[in-house]
């Protein structure tokens, strides 16, 4: 995925990619750090289950309690391989509340007429965030690609997870 974006975009100054148990930003953040180290790698993640915040900023791997998020294919934990990358080459983690999830989502869906998960609508809502547009101004950071992942997506839950 990070060939794809770096062949694509010459220009791309922050990739913003949803966290869940590290191994697509791993992977992402290892490919595109030794092509372009300047790149700025911005991880997203639900605030409900945000262990790769709480690891990053306390600098050890930690875990994260059970609560549920709409994202459920971030509910995953980062393992003893992924943690290290993360870690080393992720410049920031950002999360992001259920509600923003679910707005960003259904932004996607209505706007893009894409239908993406939950999971893939935290990369879009991070960026939206007040936190994001402060650390990452537009002047300074012109073009931000995101990461839309994830395959799991069941309509009808979506649906009711969503606009419930």
């Amino acid at each position: 995925m990070a060939v794809e974006f770096l062949e694509q975009c010459s220009s791309l100054d922050a990739l913003v990619v949803p966290v869940g148990g590290g191994g697509l930003i791993g992977g992402i953040a290892v490919y595109a750090k030794w092509k372009r180290p300047s790149l700025k790698i911005i991880g997203a993640e639900p605030r409900n289950v945000d262990d790769a915040y709480r690891s990053k900023k306390c600098g050890e791997l930690v875990g994260h309690n059970d609560q549920d998020s709409v994202a459920d294919g971030l509910k995953t934990l980062l393992g003893s391989n992924t943690w290290p990358i993360v870690r080393d080459l992720v410049d920031e983690i950002i999360t992001v509340d259920e509600s923003e999830i679910k707005n960003a989502t259904a932004l996607v869906w209505g706007r893009m007429k894409l239908c993406i998960e939950p999971s893939a609508g935290v990369g879009v809502a991070c960026v939206l965030s007040e936190a994001f547009r402060a650390k990452y101004p537009a002047e300074a950071y012109p073009t931000v690609g995101v990461v839309l992942c994830g395959g799991n997506l069941d309509l009808a839950k979506a649906s009711q997870k969503l606009f419930a």
